[in-house]
C-alpha cells in the first residue's frame, strides 16, 4: 500500500511539473477543468459593463529578478509589455535593483535611476519593506523600523505614493524572544497575550509610522494580509485601519485568501468600500481537496518535494483558479476604481521563476482585453 501511494503521489508531480497549467492542477485535485483557461465566461454577465471601465495597469514585483542587473531585468519587463513595478527597499524582499542609500544620498542619482524606468515606460508604482519592525528581538525589530523609515524618505524623493509591507507580529509577553501569532482566543491566556501585543506593541508603532509616513507626503501603507503576522485578513486589517487611521490599507494579495475561505470578489468590495485598498498582489493558490480532507488547510507546501501530501501551495495566476475567476476579480478590481496597480508576485514552486511571470502576464493581459473589449 505504501508503495502505492508513493507511486501515485511521484506520479502526479511529475504530471504537474510536465503540465504547469490549469488542466493539470484540475486533475490533479480531481477537479473538472475547462479546455482552456480563457475559455469559460465569468459568472453573472460580467461582459455587461454599466460603464467604461479603466485600465489597470499590470506590472510585476522585483525579487523574482533578484540574479538580474537593473537593466537586464528593465529589458525583461519591457519585452513582457508589463507597464509598472514594485520594487524591493528591504525587510525580506532585499535591495537587488534599489541601492537605496545611495540614492537618498545623492538626488542626482535618484532621478537618473527613475529615469530608466520611465525610458521603457515603466512605472515605478510602489516600494516594498516587507518586514516585522515590532519583532521582540530588539535588533531585529530596529533593522526593520529603519528601512521602513528609509522607504518613506526614498518614496518622498522618488514620489512613489504606496509602501507595501508586513505588520508584523509581536511577542505574546514583554519576555518573548520570538513572535507569537495568536489566532484562536483560548484558552484564556491566548486572548489576554492578544489583547496585549495589540494595545502595547501595534497599534502604538504603527500610529507613529503612520505620522512619519504622513509627514514626507505618505498616505498609502498597504499591508499584506499575510499568515504570522496580526494582519492576516480583511477583518484583521480593518481593525487596525480603524486603531491608527486612513494611512493604513490592504495590499491585497488573494494567495493568502484563497486557502482561508475568502470569496476574492467579496473582499475587493469589501476593501473598495471602506477606502482600503491600496495595492494588489497577483499570485494564484491551488487547493488540493483530497489533502485538505484529510489534513485541513494549515498545511502549505513551499517546495515540490512537499507536494504529495500537501493541501495547497502557491501557483501562478490562472493555475490554480480558472481565468474565469481571474476576470471576475479583475472586474471587481475596475469597478471599485482601484487606483493601484497589479503586481505579478511568482512564488510557484513548479512554474518558478521568470517562467510563472510570463504565464501569470499571459492571462492578467488576456482577461484585461476582454474586460475591456
Amino acid at each position: 500500500m505504501e508503495q502505492s501511494q508513493s507511486r501515485s503521489a511521484i506520479n502526479r508531480r511529475q504530471f504537474l511539473s510536465a503540465a504547469g497549467g490549469t488542466v493539470a492542477i484540475a486533475a490533479a485535485a480531481g477537479v473538472p477543468a475547462a479546455a482552456s483557461p480563457l475559455d469559460a465566461a465569468v459568472p453573472g454577465g460580467a461582459d455587461q459593463a454599466p460603464h467604461k471601465r479603466k485600465k489597470i495597469p499590470i506590472g510585476v514585483f522585483d525579487p523574482v529578478y533578484e540574479k538580474l542587473s537593473l537593466d537586464e531585468m528593465l529589458d525583461k519587463v519591457s519585452a513582457l509589455g508589463l507597464e509598472a513595478m514594485e520594487i524591493g527597499t528591504g525587510g525580506y524582499p532585499g535591495t537587488s535593483h534599489c541601492p537605496v542609500a545611495e540614492l537618498l544620498e545623492d538626488p542626482a542619482k535618484a532621478k537618473a535611476w527613475k529615469k530608466k524606468f520611465e525610458d521603457r515606460n515603466i512605472r515605478v508604482a510602489t516600494l516594498s519593506c516587507h518586514g516585522n519592525p515590532i519583532h521582540p528581538d530588539a535588533k531585529h525589530a530596529a533593522r526593520d523600523v529603519e528601512s521602513f523609515r528609509r522607504t518613506v524618505l526614498l518614496a518622498e524623493r522618488l514620489e512613489v505614493p504606496v509602501i507595501v509591507g508586513f505588520s508584523g507580529c509581536p511577542g505574546g509577553s514583554p519576555t518573548d524572544v520570538q513572535p507569537n501569532w495568536i489566532t484562536y482566543r483560548w484558552p484564556p491566556e491566548y486572548k489576554e497575550m492578544l489583547e496585549w501585543q495589540w494595545k502595547e506593541k501595534v497599534i502604538p508603532y504603527w500610529k507613529e509610522a503612520a505620522k512619519f509616513a504622513r509627514e514626507h507626503g505618505i498616505k498609502r501603507l498597504a499591508f499584506e494580509m499575510h499568515p504570522n503576522f496580526v494582519v492576516y485578513n480583511p477583518k484583521t486589517l480593518l481593525h487596525l485601519r480603524d486603531a491608527v487611521g486612513e494611512e493604513i490599507g490592504a495590499n491585497c494579495d488573494l494567495s493568502h485568501l484563497f486557502w482561508q475561505g475568502c470569496d476574492p470578489v467579496e473582499v475587493i468590495h469589501l476593501l473598495g468600500k471602506n477606502g482600503a485598498l491600496f495595492h494588489a498582489h497577483m499570485k494564484d493558490t491551488v487547493l488540493f481537496p483530497e489533502n485538505v480532507g484529510r489534513f485541513g488547510v494549515l498545511n502549505f507546501a513551499f517546495s515540490t518535494d512537499e507536494l504529495p501530501e500537501a493541501s495547497e501551495t502557491f501557483r501562478a495566476v490562472g493555475y490554480g483558479h480558472s481565468a474565469s475567476l481571474w476576470k471576475a476579480i479583475l472586474q471587481a478590481y475596475m469597478d471599485v476604481d482601484y487606483q493601484g496597480i497589479l503586481s505579478i508576485e511568482n512564488e510557484d514552486p513548479i512554474l518558478s521563476g521568470e517562467v510563472g511571470v510570463e504565464r501569470a502576464a499571459y492571462v492578467l493581459k488576456n482577461v484585461r482585453n476582454e474586460l475591456l473589449g
